[in-house]
């Protein structure tokens, strides 16, 4: 993913805080993956808020999150972030589940 798309999304995160009540401040993580399928994507939780906020496929997705029986899940416009302690997986665009790990 280039720089200028990051940007993109870093000031789209911001103005979700801004617009939530939360400060860029209270981001706890912002991560990049990427995965078997050769899929990038970046996702940020913030310290207050149960969503997590997604860029993938060149678009900005917010997943609500979603009950799971071990770990956490989230799913929201046609995307599930799966993360375990067996590792993280991503579906989305309508391809198969696919294996990601941090970039």
């Amino acid at each position: 993913m280039n720089g200028y798309k990051t940007a993109i999304f870093g000031a789209a995160l911001l103005v979700a805080g801004v617009v939530t009540g939360s400060s860029s401040a209270l981001a706890q993580t912002f991560e990049s993956y990427h995965c078997a399928d050769g899929t990038r994507f970046i996702v940020g939780f913030f310290k207050y808020d149960s969503r997590a906020y997604l860029q993938i496929d060149g678009r900005e997705v917010t997943l609500a999150r979603r009950l799971a029986l071990s770990g956490s899940r989230y799913s929201g416009g046609g995307v599930t972030l799966a993360i375990t302690k067996a590792g993280v997986t991503v579906r989305h665009a309508k391809r198969r589940v696919t294996a990601c790990e941090l970039t």
